[in-house]
């Protein structure tokens, strides 16, 4: 059967996996099409697709996940190929049957390749069969809370619950022993179904220490597979991957051949066609264990695109196309180093719960040798609380692992968002830490060196403090009465007959307040030059970005952007007196489940309501022991940041 002609590619996906695809479709001459939501219609992959389908609905099974209303897209656009990119239906097997029913060209291996990986049990009892080592687990069908009660019994605790079907942390729990087990089964379980539409779930050891490596093969239509080299994706969060590297620091020759021939092996033995990935726990011994096949492109292929030089998407198309892959394995490059870190809407400080809200001020860093950002979103965009929190990528690419590392540090002190929490000042935490400075990789990285990556916030310095307040002042109209502009009321100056000018100021940020007086005896150290706030001390000039948004100042100071506002201690003394004892959400987000009723008795750390956000859940707990007054919710509502749900007294 010849494959048919492809100049029109439909990207089943959103984000900046979406506009990445786009982009290399193009630079080959294809049509792109966009597919989104009713939330979605304004966002930047819809605005940079050649065309654009509105699926309508908000959440993702009323648009990203609705196979008949995609299938309707690529018809009505006249498409012929489907990009799943990842998430959503990437790993689907009912997905890429529909696709190949409907006569369209599915850019993902056989559907068969997907059952036989997609589902992590299967997966793992195709590689017990081909005698590949696995981490000790229960992979099986029957998926009652007494069978992974169980089956933890034997493995012994601490054990991990998985989602079958899932990845990217989705559906993962750790559970220290059996008084967990029950509620954290019943939770992973919800959050499968809502992400990938499928509960079952798998438990395995919790290995302590290990290093996530993985391989990324590729195979054509013509039986030809080979492994473009390893990533390290150790650095997590919540075991979802926030750092990625390649090659592995550390990683032999001998041992990266053996695991890339493994990799091989496993992607050969179901058929597999296209991009993908095995993943691989590693200990310090060297000693490898099978942890799953992602049967896509991974998030963090473009540290691979940046080590061998390739166009990963490129190939995908080529592949699709039925062409044979350009190179064999010896003929795989290996040039340099290069870092990936994930930048998330989301609050570090609060347990990395997800954030969302509009993207007053977003600041890419400089383009330049080394340097790429995969982005998503644009200024002026809204982070919904229906997807992934995920804004985009950054990606630096050295002669040497310490040059990327240095390289993708500077692109962060770059970089500057406002208007949601991110996690710049963490990731470049991490980055400068003297253990990652080392390549000290393991899973628990983060948890290890929690105090030095998540400090507790203090109180903002007085430098800062005055700095925010000229950058305010400067960065005010120049007069406020136009009906009288040669008044000197009309100014901002700060003017006192027969004394040096002053200017009170109470401003507020990152829940602190403060009162300023700035005088003006003699010319400021502190200049605001169009969005930079430039201070002269000492012969040394710094410069700091300073934009004004409406009421609104974004100050970069310390490694981070911090927003300033003016203070109202009226204001702020009236808001003080509303809900006692009241719980608010934590995030925009809808409610799953409501625990508790009026009069109930409650001990401190009791689950009151359960929050779902961006694919995950989160408990609302009671910080003390109490009686619960008043429950402002129920299951199924819509909720807002801040939106006060239970009453405890």
């Amino acid at each position: 059967m010849s494959t048919p002609p492809l100049t029109t590619l439909l990207v089943a996906n959103r984000g900046e996996i979406a506009c990445r695809v786009m982009r290399t479709a193009k630079a080959m001459g294809l049509t792109t099409v966009a597919v989104h939501s009713a939330i979605d219609r304004d966002a930047r992959h819809a605005r940079e697709a050649d065309v654009r389908v509105d699926l309508g609905g908000s959440k993702a099974a009323e648009s990203y996940l609705d196979i008949a209303k995609l299938l309707a897209a690529a018809t009505a656009s006249g498409a012929q190929a489907i990009h799943p990119g990842y998430g959503f239906l990437s790993e689907n097997a009912g997905f890429a049957r529909a696709i190949e029913a409907a006569g369209l060209i599915f850019l993902g291996p056989p559907a068969s390749a997907i059952d036989a990986m997609g589902s992590k049990s299967a997966a793992k009892a195709l590689m017990e069969t081909a005698g590949v080592p696995l981490v000790p687990g229960y992979h099986g069908a029957a998926q009652d809370l007494e069978t992974f009660r169980a089956a933890a019994e034997r493995i012994g605790y601490p054990v991990l619950l998985k989602a079958s079907a899932g990845g990217g942390g989705k559906g993962m729990k750790v559970v220290e022993d059996e008084s967990q087990l029950a509620d954290a089964l019943a939770s992973a379980q919800r959050e499968a179904q809502s992400s990938f539409g499928d509960a079952r779930m798998l438990v395995e050891k919790y290995v302590l220490k290990p290093r996530h490596v993985e391989i990324q093969v590729f195979a054509d239509q013509h039986g030809n597979c080979l492994y473009l080299n390893e990533r390290d994706c150790s650095i997590q969060r919540r075991h979802q991957k926030v750092v990625e590297e390649a090659p592995a620091p550390g990683l032999s020759p001998q041992l990266r051949q053996a695991m890339g021939e493994a990799a091989v092996r496993a992607a050969q033995a179901i058929g597999y066609v296209g991009a993908g990935t095995v993943e691989f726990l590693l200990d310090a011994c060297g000693e490898f264990f099978f942890m799953e096949m992602n049967t896509r492109l991974q998030v963090e292929h473009p540290v691979t695109e940046a080590i061998t030089g390739l166009d990963l998407v490129a190939w995908q198309i080529r592949v699709a196309r039925g062409e044979p892959l350009p190179i064999n394995q010896a003929q795989v490059p290996l040039l340099g180093h290069a870092i990936e870190v994930r930048l998330y809407a989301e609050d570090p400080a609060n347990e990395f719960l997800p954030a969302t809200g509009r993207l007053e001020l977003y600041r890419e860093s400089t383009p330049g040798e080394g340097r790429r950002i995969d982005s998503g979103v644009s200024e002026g965009d809204s982070v919904s609380p229906f997807y992934d929190p995920m804004l985009g990528k950054l990606i630096a690419w050295g002669e040497d692992r310490e040059q990327a590392r240095l390289r993708l540090l500077a692109m962060l002190d770059e970089f500057a968002i406002g208007g949601v929490k991110s996690n710049i000042a963490f990731l470049r935490r991490i980055l400068a830490h003297p253990a990652f400075a080392a390549a000290e990789l393991d899973t628990g990285f983060i948890p290890r060196h929690q105090a030095q990556l998540l400090p507790v916030p203090g109180e903002l310095p007085a430098d800062f403090w005055q700095a925010a307040a000229e950058a305010w002042l400067q960065s005010q109209p120049a007069r406020v009465r136009e009906d009288d502009p040669g008044s000197p009321w009309a100014a901002r100056e700060g003017l006192r007959l027969g004394l040096p000018a002053r200017s009170s100021l109470h401003l507020h940020s990152g829940g602190h307040d403060q009162a300023v007086a700035l005088e003006r005896s003699a010319p400021s150290p502190l200049r605001l030059e169009g969005e930079q706030l430039c201070v002269d001390l000492d012969g040394m000039r710094r410069r700091h970005l300073a934009v004004r948004r409406g009421e609104t100042l974004y100050l970069r100071w310390g490694g981070d952007t911090h927003a300033v506002s003016a203070f109202d201690a009226i204001g702020q003394a009236q808001a003080s007196h509303g809900h006692q004892g009241g719980l608010s959400a934590p995030m925009n987000g809808s409610i799953v489940r409501v625990l508790v009723a009026p009069g109930q008795v409650v001990e401190a750390g009791t689950a009151l309501v359960v929050l779902e956000a961006m694919k995950m859940e989160h408990s609302i707990r009671a910080p003390e022991a109490g009686t619960v007054q008043a429950v402002f919710c129920q299951e199924g509502d819509m909720v807002s940041e801040g939106t006060v749900l239970v009453e405890v007294e």
